[in-house]
């Protein structure tokens, strides 16, 4: 007589028939959960590939100005004090 467990097959027999008795009434809304879980994993993936070639771009460098500060006062050699801490 054959043995009931010599290959993988009887063990994922019994597993499915198990989840059907004891699983069923959840079976609709685990199966809805894994549904919008996969489309939002889609759509994150999707967006990940949208948004890489845009980094690997090199960007225009950024031009720069210096700006005075209304309330420092100017010295003498054009350097500026920077503005009293009393705020």
């Amino acid at each position: 007589m054959g043995r009931l467990f010599d290959g993988p097959w009887p063990i994922v027999i019994i597993i499915i028939v198990a989840l059907l008795l004891f699983a069923a009434p959840k079976l609709p809304q685990m199966a809805r959960s894994l549904g919008q879980s996969m489309r939002i994993m889609k759509s994150e993936v999707k967006q990940m590939k949208d948004e890489s070639p845009s980094k690997n771009k090199a960007e225009e460098p950024v031009e720069g100005k210096v700006v005075q500060h209304p309330e420092a006062a100017t010295k003498d050699n054009g350097e500026q004090t920077p503005p009293s801490g009393n705020a």
